[in-house]
């Protein structure tokens, strides 16, 4: 149950698989990050000539990897509707005829976008490179990615056995006591999945990710102090560059333009909304930086590696 004074939220089940397709299309960033950029249902089909239509794809231009998006209720058998419905988009995605539809379909969809073409820019991109860019990450295996309301233990059962990654996020629905045409969605925070199946290891059940990590955790290890400065800079697509500056406090969250946030990335998304910029994600571990020029996904990736190796050592 969610509280707002005398409000009261209480969770329910989605209505229909529409509705989460709905919400994953018009919320997408939450999930598979601020770099990405999703693209609605089109049809792709195997070798033999099989249709299939997922729910859309994503392409991660950060990561340089994609997603087959695939928004699912748990209520729907895993092995007699789900697992088919993705075995047939896998095969059908690793048609190179299908790959070249999606291609010639992103393609199109963003040279008149000016929100994707940000995004291409934000990654140093040129519009001459998008079509090379675009086909080198349709070159590599795409990612399962599927939001879904509640996750069982026969879907992760599945889920391990696919050659291919699959990716799932819980997405949740709360409705106002009362009053349910009023309605809430929950994300998981900092864009993370439920379960990865590339992170399943049996034989390191205690193996840390980078999920796992928090500031604290970073200060913890002596990688970052109490009090030191961090700082990440901003400049709008007509504007002048905005520099800022953040000090750790003694919980690890990040205070900035007089707030305090706990994530990195609401502490940047908070700076560069002060700037002007329309977006509603950005990727805080990347954005802020220590005075030797190490972001703080830099120092996370230190900070696994030694735990990997203490865990090693065991």
């Amino acid at each position: 149950m969610l509280v707002l004074g005398e409000r009261r939220f209480i969770q329910e089940t989605f209505s229909f698989e529409e509705e989460i397709e709905r919400v994953v299309t018009n919320n997408s960033e939450y999930i598979f990050g601020p770099s990405s950029i999703y693209f609605p249902k089109a049809l792709i089909k195997t070798i033999d000539g099989v249709g299939t239509i997922p729910d859309g794809f994503v392409i991660d231009l950060s990561a340089r990897q994609w997603y087959i998006v695939e928004a699912e209720l748990a209520k729907h058998n895993v092995w007699s509707h789900i697992a088919p419905q993705v075995a047939k988009q896998i095969t059908a995605a690793h048609n190179v005829k299908s790959r070249k539809l999606i291609s010639r379909f992103i393609i199109n969809t963003v040279k008149d976008d000016k929100v994707s073409l940000d995004k291409f820019r934000g990654e140093e991109i040129d519009t001459i490179n998008i079509h090379q860019v675009v086909s080198e990450i349709l070159e590599k295996a795409p990612i399962i990615g599927m939001p879904i309301d509640t996750i069982s233990e026969d879907l992760k059962e599945w889920a391990t056995t696919l050659k291919s990654e699959v990716k799932l996020w819980v997405i949740r629905k709360y409705v106002e006591f009362g009053k349910p045409a009023n309605v809430l969605y929950e994300f998981p925070e900092e864009f993370r999945p439920a379960f990865d199946s590339k992170l399943i290891d049996p034989d390191r059940p205690d193996k840390i990710t980078q999920y796992d990590v928090k500031i604290i955790d970073l200060v913890g290890s002596g990688l970052l102090a109490i009090g030191e400065k961090l700082m990440m800079s901003y400049k709008p697509q007509k504007g002048k560059k905005q520099d800022y500056e953040t000090n750790i406090q003694e919980d690890g969250s990040l205070s900035v333009l007089g707030e305090t946030f706990t994530s990195p990335s609401y502490a940047a998304l908070y700076c560069i909304k002060s700037a002007g910029s329309t977006r509603t994600t950005t990727n805080g571990w990347g954005n802020w930086k220590n005075t030797k020029g190490q972001s703080l996904a830099d120092l996370r990736d230190l900070y696994l590696a030694k735990k990997t190796e203490g865990l090693d050592g065991k």
